[in-house]
Formats: C-alpha cells, sequence, structure tokens
C-alpha cells in the first residue's frame, strides 16, 4: 500500500507541470528574425500565445502594426511568419491582440487602476508582473 501511495505521489508531482495552465508555459521564441525584430519594440512575444490565423493576420498588417509602421523585408516577413504559425498556440484567430483572447481575460481580471499604475503602463507589458516572461514563463509570481 505504501508503495502504491508513493508512486502516486510521485506521479502527480511530475505530471503538476503537464497539469498546469498551458499558458502558464509556453514555449520561448528562438527563432533569431522573430527575436530581433518583434524585440526592437516589445517583448518577442511567445508564438504560442496566439493562433495561426491571429499570427497570419499580424504579420498582413505590418504596415499599421497597433498604429505603428512595423514594415519588414518580404524574406524576413516570411522567416517570421513561419516561426509564429508553426508554433502558434490556440485561441480566437479573430483576435489580434493576446490581451484580447478569453484565457488571457480570464487570468487577468483584475481592477483596471492595475493597468494605470507607472510601472505596468498596459496590458501587454507582460514582464511588469511575470517577471520571466520574456522566457516563456508565465506562471502566477
Amino acid at each position: 500500500m505504501r508503495v502504491v501511495i508513493g508512486a502516486t505521489a510521485a506521479l502527480l508531482l511530475i505530471g503538476g507541470a503537464a497539469l498546469a495552465n498551458e499558458f502558464e508555459r509556453v514555449a520561448p521564441v528562438t527563432d533569431a528574425a522573430t527575436l530581433k525584430e518583434c524585440s526592437e519594440c516589445h517583448m518577442a512575444y511567445q508564438p504560442g500565445l496566439l493562433p495561426a490565423a491571429s499570427w497570419n493576420r499580424i504579420m498582413d498588417g505590418l504596415a499599421d502594426h497597433f498604429g505603428e509602421n512595423a514594415s519588414l523585408p518580404a524574406d524576413t516577413v516570411a522567416t517570421i511568419r513561419a516561426d509564429l504559425t508553426r508554433n502558434a498556440g490556440r485561441g480566437d484567430g479573430q483576435l489580434l491582440r493576446i490581451t484580447n483572447q478569453r484565457w488571457w481575460q480570464r487570468k487577468h481580471d483584475f481592477d483596471p487602476a492595475i493597468w494605470k499604475r507607472p510601472a505596468v503602463a498596459s496590458k501587454g507589458n507582460c514582464e511588469a508582473c511575470h517577471r520571466e516572461a520574456a522566457k516563456g514563463l508565465y506562471e502566477d509570481d
């Protein structure tokens, strides 16, 4: 009986990461072009945070990327698009912003004053609360 209880406890510990919310740990950005170009203005968000349809729409609209011209050479766009869509996650492909995805809104149902704090400044500033966000670690800090 002790062996069964010990084995069960070990499996629960090992499997704990698998049971964690799929958006608390996402594969980090490893593609050089994605890292370089996307982190020029903001943290390079992990591909797993949006579905492929959203990434395709973002890459199609770089001339007006959330109010900024983020145009890139066609070969760079193709490289980044391939990385983002190959490693994409789940969600609503009609939504372009990570912060508009239902999973994000459920996890961030805070007092609106939080987003106005100078240290936070915007919903897209993941690193304000998740110190390891650039590594794909979003566990509650």
